[in-house]
């Protein structure tokens, strides 16, 4: 079992002229997933407003393993996270719910930023413990894929 962040429904717009999502919007996909656990560990938009403080990936790595189509209905998942002060290493993935099967995978290395001196900064120990309680509770379910990523972390 995977972790449910989301659910999506394919639109035209995110397709492009070889008839299946357009790159871009695989990102755009994982990038929606990945909100929700910002938004969890009080890392996302309302953060970045009142606390000036967010999350900039610095690096990734993607597979395009089957393609989707316009209509599809995709989950996005979690499969893996983990943290240090300052990084978050997380691989999400996009399964398709209809015909079953994943269609594509990331693995992405974000850092904890102050947006007043747009430098790395250390996660607040509340944000550590809401981080660490969700591993904690879903690690179980964790599913990951090869890692390209995780030596990034400084533990």
């Amino acid at each position: 079992m995977t972790i449910l962040l989301r659910t999506a429904k394919i639109i035209s717009d995110w397709t492009d002229y070889n008839g299946h999502m357009n790159l871009a919007f695989y990102i755009h996909l994982f990038d929606q997933g990945w909100e929700v656990l910002l938004e969890r560990f009080d890392m996302g938009g309302e953060s970045a407003k009142t606390q000036k403080r967010s999350t900039f990936a610095v690096e990734s790595h993607t597979k395009y393993i089957q393609e989707v189509k316009e209509g599809d209905e995709v989950d996005i998942n979690l499969l893996f996270l983990d943290h240090d002060r300052k990084r978050l290493i997380y691989q999400l993935e996009i399964f398709n719910k209809v015909n079953n099967y994943r269609a594509a995978t990331t693995e992405v290395c974000s850092l904890y930023v102050n947006l007043d001196t747009r430098k790395v900064t250390d996660i607040e120990e509340k944000k550590l413990f809401l981080i660490d309680d969700f591993i904690n509770k879903n690690k179980i379910n964790y599913k990951p894929e090869t890692f390209f990523l995780l030596d990034k972390l400084k533990k």
